[in-house]
């Protein structure tokens, strides 16, 4: 039952993938009969189309609404899943949705800050942008030095539980896919779905990005040539963000930029250094860095918009991108190899010298090329293909640092073209390789592990005599066996039988279902 309460609502965005054309990117062999009819008649409806797989896929999720416009974005994010050409295609991607009504702009902010707009805001502006998650106002507040305008985020009524539905859904079937398919567990389906859901849910509580801001701020108060918007925490709730109103110039703008005398081939070095700066310091970084939300103040600094999707990365993770990037630089691919190793990324039961010989592959034509031929977001890209060919588990965190490279490294090239990605990197990357992995950082981290020893030896009392309790229980097992009733073992079999009649029922109905959209066409 729960699966055909699943499978209606998907009815639809079957129907809406079919006449898109996206069906038409699945191979439909390795599936079910079942599955097979239901590809055959979709395609049916198929509307013709030039346009590129990954285009149309974009297309077809901007139809379906909000939730499925994030996973498109988030499926950018995961080229193992969709493959590289699809992953790109979907970046491009736009979230863009008309403006719901001022009145009910106004009256979500007065219910969130729980006082009339009018008393919070001297004037609050019409929407100036809207996406599927919220809309932006600009508004103004009294201060004591006067009037100051703020950008005021508002969520979209009732996309909360259109998200929560869909979430649902999509959590179900990851569930079914990944109990059916050995290649759906290995690319972790369940743990996509649930890390697309820690991410729709932080963007639902602006709070969250909030203290998003504030952290970022907070680890960039003494970079140079950076800026992040500050927070009004007085006009700030879970459905309204309050910040300072950003003047300047889009990114994008170059001729504007050059007009207001900024050096434009020096901010796309900026840009490259001050990412991996966050990434590998602060182990902190947006992850959504494309045009719209980079702008430049009329002090040079790039300032950054839009924190609701960021990246972390630990200490671990951060070790593994510097001495990765640090390896290629100095065509040290036997240590490049034996990090991956030492993370737990590649099973050891591979070898060292057959993992570094297939970095070396990757690694010695890049230097072979021109300055602005070679591309670390590339590198990265082809470095994990090869990983998957070691049985090197998939790697979210990672992924999404891959993603946001590859906007970065664009933008930093549109900004110049000539752009050498290595010697701009390397002075960030040689820096913390140096602080953490040099003499200071090896005492450091000695410092660490003897804390780590010393709540270790607290907890041994305690481990010990669980210890002992363990042993009895399965000593017990031993000599008594395990025995499980006769309503226990029907009890499975009856569940079991009843997940396959399930399963099998609600993919009739689904071909059922298109088989009618067809008669009716």
């Amino acid at each position: 039952m729960i699966g055909i309460l699943h499978a209606i609502p998907m009815v639809r965005t079957g129907f809406v993938f079919a006449r898109e054309g996206v069906l038409s990117l699945i191979d439909p062999e390795p599936l079910p009969w079942p599955a097979r009819v239901a590809v055959k008649i979709g395609r049916i409806f198929e509307r013709k189309t030039d346009a590129a797989s990954g285009i149309r896929l974009a297309k077809a999720l901007g139809r379906l609404g909000p939730t499925y416009v994030k996973l498109g974005q988030f499926l950018a994010t995961r080229p193992d899943v969709v493959g590289v050409a699809l992953a790109r295609d979907l970046e491009t991607l736009q979230d863009r949705m008309a403006p719901f009504p001022q009145a009910e702009a106004e009256a979500t902010v007065a219910r969130a800050l729980e006082r009339p707009v009018r008393e919070a805001y001297t004037t609050f502006g019409p929407a100036v942008a809207a996406a599927s998650i919220a809309q932006v106002h600009r508004c103004d507040v009294a201060t004591e030095d006067g009037p100051k305008t703020v950008a005021v985020k508002v969520l979209r009524p009732g996309v909360a539980s259109l998200l929560r539905g869909d979430l649902v859904r999509f959590d179900y079937f990851a569930r079914q896919a990944e109990a059916r398919s050995a290649e759906a567990r290995r690319l972790r389906f369940v743990e996509t779905v649930d890390t697309l859901a820690r991410s729709v849910t932080i963007e639902m509580d602006l709070r969250l990005e909030a203290a998003a801001l504030s952290e970022m701020a907070a680890n960039t108060k003494d970079d140079e040539g950076v800026h992040i918007p500050a927070v009004d925490w007085d006009r700030t709730a879970r459905e309204v963000l309050t910040t300072e109103w950003i003047t300047g110039v889009k990114l994008s703008d170059h001729a504007a930029l050059t007009a207001q005398g900024i050096d434009v081939p020096k901010l796309g070095r900026t840009l490259m250094q001050t990412f991996l700066r966050h990434a590998l310091r602060d182990g902190y970084f947006h992850a959504d860095m494309h045009p719209g939300n980079l702008f430049v103040d009329a002090q040079g600094r790039i300032v950054f918009v839009d924190f609701g999707i960021m990246g972390r990365l630990g200490l671990k993770e951060r070790r593994f991108l510097a001495e990765i990037l640090y390896g290629f630089i100095t065509r040290n691919y036997r240590r490049t190899a034996e990090v991956h190793f030492e993370a737990g990324y590649v099973p050891p039961h591979h070898s060292v010298e057959s993992f570094a010989q297939a970095i070396r592959a990757i690694g010695e034509p890049i230097h072979n090329r021109k300055a602005e031929d070679i591309s670390m977001a590339k590198l990265l890209t082809l470095l994990f293909e090869v990983t998957g060919l070691f049985d090197m588990r998939t790697r979210p965190e990672l992924l999404l640092l891959q993603k946001t490279m590859v906007v970065v490294e664009g933008v930093a090239r549109s900004l110049d073209p000539k752009l050498d990605m290595w010697t701009t990197a390397e002075p960030v990357v040689r820096e913390w390789v140096e602080r953490h992995l040099g003499p200071a950082g090896m005492i450091e981290g000695a410092a660490g592990n003897a804390s780590e020893l010393g709540k270790f030896l607290g907890q041994v009392p305690a481990l010990l005599s669980r210890g002992v309790n363990v042993l009895d229980q399965l000593d017990a097992a031993t000599r008594n066996g395990i025995t499980l009733s006769p309503d226990t073992i029907a009890a499975i079999g009856a569940a079991e039988a009843r997940r396959n009649r399930g399963t099998v029922f609600v993919l009739w109905v689904i071909a059922a279902l298109l088989a009618i959209m067809v008669w009716w066409r």
